[in-house]
């Protein structure tokens, strides 16, 4: 239980730092191609880092409640219903 908070402690700052530091992210690591290509011309980069945290910092949140089962049921709820037997 205190392992699963301070994961998901520290993968919320992970986030929140990876949205709130992109330009030093980019600064550091330079751009990524695929961002570039997919999100846009000037911008697509700090986007897909932005992105990223938010998803990082979502799983975090997932992880520190304790609801990582709850959540998986619920996203795969469309394709399990239809193999459970009737």
């Amino acid at each position: 239980m205190v392992g699963q908070i301070i994961l998901g402690a520290i993968m919320i700052a992970a986030g929140a730092g990876a949205v709130i530091k992109t330009e030093w992210i980019i600064n550091n690591f330079g751009r990524m191609a695929w961002f570039e290509e997919k999100l846009g011309s000037e911008g697509g980069s700090r986007l897909g880092y932005k992105l990223i945290g938010v998803v990082v910092l979502a799983i975090g949140i997932i992880v520190m409640t304790g609801s990582g089962d709850d959540f998986m049921r619920w996203l795969l709820s469309p394709i399990i219903k239809y193999s459970l037997p009737k």
